[in-house]
């Protein structure tokens, strides 16, 4: 039974939180599923963020309002990213709500400029620029059973990392021990490009801020607990993020 980390707060009565490999840089607490290598076409890494949650229903998107960033302008801040190690393709911004495209807003806080603040409730990540402004981020989030709240900070980063299935999931699924030494990065890998992992008193709480290529993730609750921005977005926060960065994850 994994335990809670100190000053972290859990759904109670639901599903213990996936417990991780600790020796490569891994998922923290990331879904899992289908694996990769299992079909005849390239990985699909949502599989690896839906687990056993039942698939998404159909996004309804709403119209551009005037207060949101527009198609063209998003398709621009979107597009594909080819100087990458993995050359990252563009959005497909339609597969995506306004609301949740980047945005700078009105935001008050006493929180120091580059504080991290993850509203899972909203599936925002807000990231404080000072004079009462912050950069908000459209965000997927844990889902039922996998939520938490608590303070926190940025004990490392990685571009590109390896991904470590957890001994937990290479005992359900044994063909997951193809990657029990770690899944390279790229572009299939489910950390994708950029992550941020958490940390409390010098110990990884499992939870990580990671980036994801799939539009139709973002606004919903699809992983084991941590928080995924859209590759571009994660780019931008990514550049952005010192060590030691505080983060602060709200109640949903």
């Amino acid at each position: 039974m994994a335990k809670s980390r100190p000053g972290i707060q859990r759904d109670k009565g639901k599903s213990d939180i996936m417990l991780m490999d600790r020796g490569i840089a891994d998922a923290g607490a990331m879904g899992e599923g289908a694996l990769p290598g299992h079909r005849s076409r390239p990985v699909n890494r949502r599989a690896f963020l839906f687990g056993s949650a039942a698939g998404l229903a159909a996004l309804g998107l709403s119209g551009c309002a005037s207060d949101y960033m527009s198609m063209a302008e998003a398709q621009k801040i979107y597009g594909p990213v080819p100087d990458e190690k993995f050359p990252i393709p563009a959005v497909d911004v339609s597969k995506v709500d306004p609301k949740y495209f980047r945005k700078t807003v009105k935001y008050d806080s006493a929180e120091a400029p580059g504080t991290i603040i993850v509203d899972p409730g909203k599936y925002y990540v807000y990231r404080i620029e000072g004079d009462g402004n912050a950069t908000r981020y459209g965000a997927n989030v844990g889902r039922d059973g996998f939520r938490w709240s608590g303070d926190a900070y940025v004990g490392r980063k990685a571009e590109w990392p390896t991904w470590t299935p957890p001994k937990e999931m290479i005992a359900r699924q044994p063909e997951a021990g193809k990657y029990a030494r770690g899944m390279p990065g790229g572009l299939d890998n489910p950390l994708g490009a950029r992550v941020l992992y958490l940390y409390q008193n010098g110990v990884y709480t499992l939870y990580t801020i990671y980036s994801t290529s799939d539009p139709e993730t973002i606004g919903n609750g699809i992983t084991s607990g941590c928080t995924g921005l859209l590759s571009q977005d994660m780019l931008d926060l990514y550049a952005r993020t010192p060590v030691k960065t505080k983060v602060i994850v709200l109640p949903a």
